[in-house]
């Protein structure tokens, strides 16, 4: 269990520093990729409460309300979720991950506009973020959850890269794959800085 401590700790670490890197350079990525932004969504601010004023719009399907996921392994969507009613309403379902399974969300276009991932996580375990660009997993980031619901750490897109090596946008989809545990999921937001 050291271990496993440990080795979320260090991700996390170097997922947050290199979100760090992302955030504090936009104006020297403007001159080599795509800031315009993909989406027209509306945008909000779940984690103000937390004291992150950044504005996010929903992922697809990031409410957990139907079921645009594709889920394998004991996946499941279940009743309940976070309890802030950060979209507006509470919650009335979240995604269930027992360790090993995983939920992939459905595709988004994103471009350098999109550095960052955000969700409430519950429960009890340990769920890797990845961004899928064209069939290949990106890892980007680990959240442990310690019993109540919460918010995660963020999690960077690769969006940058991905939009680079793709004319300035691409369709990617966010996957998040328990590693330990039965950690659940609710309310995934994507962060659109371009537009702040």
């Amino acid at each position: 269990m050291i271990s496993i401590r440990r080795f979320t700790l260090a991700a996390s670490s170097m997922f947050a520093l290199s979100a760090g890197v992302l955030l504090a350079a936009p104006s020297a990525q403007a001159d080599l990729v795509d800031l315009s932004t993909c989406n027209s969504n509306a945008l909000s601010q779940p984690f103000l409460p937390w004291a992150d004023p950044s504005s996010y719009e929903l992922a697809p399907g990031g409410t957990f309300s139907g079921s645009s996921w594709a889920l394998s392994g004991r996946a499941s969507l279940v009743p309940g979720g976070e309890p802030w009613a950060v979209t507006g309403t509470l919650s009335r379902s979240s995604l269930s991950l027992p360790a090993g399974s995983s939920g992939t969300s459905p595709q988004t276009c994103v471009s350098a506009a999109y550095p960052t991932v955000r969700f409430f996580i519950g429960g009890t375990g340990v769920v890797a973020v990845s961004v899928v660009y064209d069939g290949v997993a990106i890892p980007s980031g680990v959240a442990v959850a310690g019993g109540g619901w919460a918010p995660s750490p963020v999690a960077v897109t690769a969006s940058a890269v991905t939009g680079a090596l793709n004319g300035g946008t691409a369709n990617v989809s966010l996957r998040l794959t328990s590693l330990l545990g039965s950690p659940k999921v609710s309310d995934v937001f994507i962060d659109p800085w371009g537009r702040h």
